[in-house]
């Protein structure tokens, strides 16, 4: 028995990296999945001939996209069992350098789009859950939820925000069958990372960093987020996962 069999999940951010990963893991478990990207070129390459896959080229910053994405959902498969927020974005700038619109934009994707789409996609959610017993929520967040380094002031307060808004979902939405919780990757060769990590001298440190001296793929986040969509994981809620290779374990 596949482990989604039957469920509708909605992933954003799947032209590439962890969401394209997570998307084809999905499907491949037997769900039927709605991939949200703006890259409309990268979707469309990333999931050519995946029949449980329907690719939707988005910017989930636009003010009418949560709604599009939830009436596709619906319109194409009839429900929503899972929402993976995983469209992210980041801005390099010490905090003293960095402008009004860099924070702003990283504010609007990482944090700000995630709970407009979670928002409009909550009675759906809730809908599911009462046929079913369960549904899912699961946001992308980072170990920068826990830490922070230099240059990320805009990058690490958006992603403890999203851990925040994660834990709150969990706490509001437990007693209708819904689960909350978010992943924090460590260093993963994406999109956003795969031409610094191409560098030797600079994927040899993070190497170096990793309890398992290796740097992560998205499939390794992909797997943790089947996990948690799953029926295991039905006594898991408002927690974030660590998913770095040991990455954060030195003091």
């Amino acid at each position: 028995m596949k482990r989604l069999a039957g469920r509708v999940a909605v992933v954003t951010g799947a032209a590439s990296g962890i969401g394209a990963a997570t998307a084809q893991l999905f499907a491949q478990e037997g769900a039927r999945v709605l991939a949200v990207d703006r890259h409309d070129d990268l979707l469309a390459e990333a999931h050519a001939g995946e029949e449980k896959i329907r690719a939707l080229a988005l910017d989930l910053t636009g003010e009418d996209a949560p709604r599009a994405v939830v009436v596709e959902a619906l319109a194409v498969f009839g429900a929503i069992d899972i929402l993976f927020n995983n469209a992210g974005s980041s801005a390099n700038s010490l905090a003293e350098a960095m402008t009004d619109a860099q924070w702003d934009f990283v504010f609007d994707v990482n944090l700000r789009s995630m709970f407009r789409l979670t928002r409009e996609a909550i009675p759906a959610l809730k809908k599911q859950a009462a046929k079913t017993g369960r549904a899912r929520i699961l946001n992308t967040s980072s170990v920068m939820a826990r830490d922070t380094d230099i240059g990320l002031s805009a990058y690490t307060a958006s992603k403890h925000g999203v851990a925040g808004l994660t834990k709150t979902l969990a706490l509001e939405l437990g007693k209708f069958g819904i689960t909350a919780n978010h992943i924090l990757p460590g260093a993963i060769v994406t999109g956003l990372t795969r031409r610094s990590f191409e560098q030797p001298h600079i994927s040899a440190v993070w190497e170096k960093k990793s309890a398992l001296r290796r740097l992560g793929q998205p499939i390794d986040i992909a797997r943790a987020a089947l996990m948690l969509a799953s029926d295991e994981a039905d006594f898991i809620t408002g927690h974030g996962l660590t998913v770095d290779g040991g990455l954060t374990l030195r003091a």
